[in-house]
């Protein structure tokens, strides 16, 4: 993505008015280590969005992930790769993780409130580990002039 030498006014005005839904796209950062999970995951606190969660997806590229909440328990029955899982508590601290699951398995933590879904591999590159402290954030989705989105950490 190119970057003009002066930030533009709509990046700017992004800034200060994330968008209407700033859930729709989430940062994530584990405070405890200074690492990113995700710069593009999704929330799923709703309903349908709950019950589908990463099912009919082919997989996840690295930087997006789901937080679904709450939740205690996840399967991976019909998807077709595997994901990384981090359960946390209502504090975002992490109760329990769960590297590459793979399809068809079911994982549970009877002590989270919440899981975060993430490509395989996501927690040994963050060094993520329970007793980390996660942070959520929106990031405003930019598009450069080839139509390209690229995702902006907007606090």
């Amino acid at each position: 993505m190119k970057w003009p030498g002066r930030i533009s006014s709509r990046i700017l005005d992004l800034l200060k008015h994330p968008p209407a839904k700033p859930e729709s796209h989430l940062w994530v950062l584990n405070t405890t280590r200074q690492t990113v999970l995700a710069s593009c995951a999704e929330l799923a606190d709703r309903g349908e969005k709950r019950r589908k969660g990463l099912l009919g997806r082919t997989h996840l590229a690295p930087g997006e992930g789901l937080w679904i909440r709450p939740c205690e328990a996840v399967h991976t029955f019909g998807m077709r790769f595997s994901i990384d899982l981090v359960y946390l508590d209502r504090n975002c601290r992490v109760k329990k993780t769960r590297g590459a699951v793979p399809p068809w398995r079911l994982s549970a933590c009877l002590t989270a409130h919440s899981v975060l879904e993430l490509p395989s591999g996501a927690i040994g590159l963050s060094h993520t580990t329970p007793g980390d402290i996660l942070e959520f954030s929106a990031a405003a989705t930019l598009n450069d002039s080839s139509g390209n989105g690229s995702v902006l950490h907007a606090n």
